[in-house]
């Protein structure tokens, strides 16, 4: 040891050297000492959020807008700092207050003279042990106690009295009551019913973060999706990995096989299957080529894909996604609100219990420890734990079912109001029928086949970029035909196109093309003419070598999803009306078809409110299923504004619900998981509410008569209980099945069939 303190002493920087390190023992208990202050001063902070649900909601806006915006590289390491890390925050506290105090209390426990009674064991006696109760219990209650009194405070200053206002009673009567006991030793203690009190009280709360936490990840899940870095390609061709925060729009990103897609954009080069279900709720992946739009956040199949950005931070489909699951977790239902009023009036009830049973059990016995007693187990049945938890759960787990299926609810005061639909208005175009024209029938001359007649026409259109053209070439692509080359293109302006194939002159065109040609229509063709313009279909007709060898119905053509939608939503009791600006005949033509019950017609973009209107002077409460643009007076107007077919554009202001696949099934879909959650919370309501209704009475002791008596104890156990039970209950909710598989099926004939 001598050696080394000479050799500290006598080399060059031996005093630096004692210096560093006591520098080092300071900064280490600097450090320890800061830890623990930043640990209580979070832990306060949870306390203020939990006493503040509204501010803590922004705090966790903020947040999540922060990773969506992906501010620097390392923003995935924030990720359980939205609605889920919140939750997880008050959890880990009340979980380690709970542990914490319930070690406390054993000593308590075992001390108790009454218990030792009840369950015949004696503990040693030692000088000072009269003390163990008292030390301990006060102990606990300022760990694991004070803090509902904490929460308590902004309720009190608001006047609004709640569950914290209700705990903190109950808790403050026991302390106090036990404090007296120890100054007037006549009185019975009651340190053991303060602990056990308070340590169940911790454990309710603890399930029930943990609950609300689990159901209220929807954010942070989403988060997750999009990832940190990109590989950027450069000027030269190479890739450099930069943070995805980095990235602009107009940049060229390589996305691997397996990689998450980094940014919205649009392919360049490659071709892939890629996985979106996670945005869009879609099970399959969707089969990507250049021109083809990506989103961030997906995941990459087997190819390999050069993607142009689009869009990034908080322009990008996911972060608009998220914004709007935050506003959905923020917004309250119309029973949630009935539910905080009801825990308000709980105050009062259980106020006004306690002062009757004071009374009555003064009047009975005299005042005494038993009277306090009740007043206490009066006040710890009216915690109302269940019913504040009865209808978020089931609102957070609606949300987060919805955004699995591609639904996003906006305000949850129109998802519950989705199940009580009288009527459900559809625009047409793009709605309950794919919003482009199709081929849905033909007809040939003898010794020409359709397959024939299609390989023509296809060749003929092949340089065009009509939508008549697309829809023949999309059909010829349907039947896996191998058109031949055309030369000599021409396009005839207000006619059709023209163009030489296998030697011949081929034209495609309407009926001016065939005034021009001057041919002449057979009889068969000309039926199929008349009969596909009585049901609003537009014909083209194709011309070999001036001869007319067929005629093709051209259509917007109805989705094949719709029969099964108008099928179902009629099960479901809900009338259907169809809104378009089309004719009449067409309307009609596709209502028909569909069997829809009413149809407006011919309306201007600007009067599609006024439509709603109708049905709502009739009593009716209406939804709107529309595109969400052109369609957003419509979507405002009415009950429920459902906007459809908006998966890359979920910024729509306008709808209550945006529907992320551009599919009508999933409007059944909503109504059907609005009725079943309503359901969930009307069960616990009635559990809550009944079991504060049932257990006031008991508490207060109107069979004690009868020898029934509940300690505060075990009023609190109960308590939990129910709040367990309720919490349960609302994790059923996720059983409910929204496959396509278990709603009512279309006609048998689903081929392709339509109006203009």
């Amino acid at each position: 040891m001598d050696d080394n303190k000479d050799a500290n002493e006598n080399s060059p920087g031996g005093e630096d050297q004692q210096e560093t390190t006591s520098h080092q023992h300071e900064h280490g208990d600097h450090d320890e000492a800061a830890a623990e202050s930043d640990e209580h001063r979070v832990e306060q902070e949870l306390l203020e959020e939990e006493a503040h649900p509204a501010a803590a909601g922004e705090t966790a806006t903020h947040e999540q807008h922060e990773h969506a915006g992906h501010q620097g590289h390392g923003a995935h390491e924030g990720h359980g700092e939205g609605h889920g890390g919140m939750h997880e925050g008050h959890e880990q506290m009340f979980r380690r207050r709970f542990f914490v105090s319930t070690l406390l209390s054993i000593p308590v426990l075992l001390y108790s003279e009454m218990l030792q009674e009840w369950i015949g064991f004696s503990v040693p006696i030692f000088p000072g042990s009269e003390w163990i109760n008292p030390v301990f219990a006060v102990i606990v209650f300022a760990y694991g106690g004070v803090p509902f009194l904490q929460m308590a405070l902004p309720e009190l200053k608001d006047r609004a009295p709640g569950m914290m206002t209700l705990i903190s009673m109950a808790i403050s009567v026991a302390f106090v009551y036990s404090l007296a006991s120890v100054v007037f030793p006549t009185q019975s203690a009651f340190f053991w019913e303060l602990a056990t009190l308070i340590d169940i009280m911790l454990l309710g709360h603890w399930i029930e973060m943990r609950s609300v936490r689990r159901a209220s990840s929807a954010v942070d899940e989403l988060a997750k999706l999009m990832p940190d870095t990109a590989e950027r390609i450069t000027d030269d061709g190479e890739t450099e990995e930069v943070p995805v925060s980095n990235l602009s729009e107009g940049d060229l990103v390589l996305v691997r096989p397996g990689a998450s897609v980094p940014a919205d954009g649009v392919v360049e080069e490659g071709g892939s299957d890629v996985n979106e279900s996670m945005i869009t709720g879609e099970s399959k992946p969707v089969s990507k080529e250049p021109g083809d739009e990506v989103i961030g956040g997906t995941i990459n199949g087997d190819g390999s894909l050069r993607v142009r950005v689009g869009a990034t931070g908080e322009e990008t489909t996911l972060a608009g996604i998220m914004r709007l699951v935050e506003e959905a977790q923020q917004s309250k239902s119309k029973t949630q609100m009935l539910a905080d009023r009801a825990a308000g009036w709980l105050f009062y009830v259980a106020l006004g219990a306690a002062v009757v049973t004071a009374i009555a059990w003064t009047v009975a016995v005299s005042f005494d420890a038993m009277v306090i007693e009740r007043v206490v187990t009066v006040l710890v049945i009216a915690c109302p734990h269940a019913l504040g938890l009865a209808i978020p759960l089931v609102v957070a787990i609606n949300t987060s079912l919805a955004a699995r299926n591609g639904m996003l609810v906006r305000d949850h005061i129109a998802m519950e109001d989705a199940r009580n639909l009288d009527a459900i208005i559809f625009d047409k175009t793009g709605t309950l029928t794919e919003g482009e024209h199709g081929v849905v029938d033909m007809a040939t001359v003898d010794g020409v086949s359709e397959d024939d007649a299609l390989r023509l026409a296809a060749a003929v259109e092949s340089d065009s970029e009509h939508m008549i053209a697309r829809a023949i070439r999309e059909a010829a692509d349907e039947r896996d035909l191998t058109t031949p080359d055309a030369t000599a293109f021409e396009a005839i302006k207000g006619r059709g196109v023209r163009a030489n194939v296998d030697g011949n002159e081929v034209y495609v065109g309407g009926p001016n093309l065939l005034a021009q040609l001057d041919s002449e229509i057979p009889d068969h063709l000309q039926r199929f003419a008349d009969e596909a313009g009585e049901n609003a279909q537009t014909v083209v007709y194709l011309v070999r070598e001036g001869e007319l060898i067929a005629a093709f119905a051209m259509a917007d053509v109805i989705r094949k999803e719709s029969y099964t939608v108008i099928n179902a939503l009629h099960e479901l009791g809900i009338e259907v009306a169809m809104l378009t600006g089309d004719s009449q005949d067409v309307a009609d033509a596709v209502a028909d078809e569909l069997g829809i019950d009413t149809v407006f017609a011919e309306v201007l973009p600007q009067d599609k409110d006024k439509k709603v209107q109708e049905l709502q002077d009739q009593g009716k409460l209406v939804g709107m299923v529309g595109d969400g643009v052109n369609d957003a007076p419509a979507l405002t107007r009415a009950n429920v504004g459902i906007a459809i077919g908006s998966g890359t554009d979920v910024a729509v202001q306008s709808a209550d619900v945006i529907l992320v696949q551009n599919n009508p099934m999933d409007v059944v879909r909503l109504v059907k998981l609005s009725r079943a959650s309503y359901r969930k919370m009307q069960e616990n309501i009635v559990w809550a509410a009944g079991y504060n209704v049932f257990a006031i009475p008991l508490a207060a002791g109107v069979l004690a008569p009868v020898g029934i008596l509940l300690s505060p104890a075990v009023g609190a156990l109960l308590m939990s209980l129910s709040t367990v039970i309720v919490a349960i209950n609302a994790q059923l909710l996720r059983r409910v099945d929204l496959s396509i598989s278990e709603l009512p099926s279309g006609p048998p004939d689903t081929k392709a069939q339509s109006a203009e």
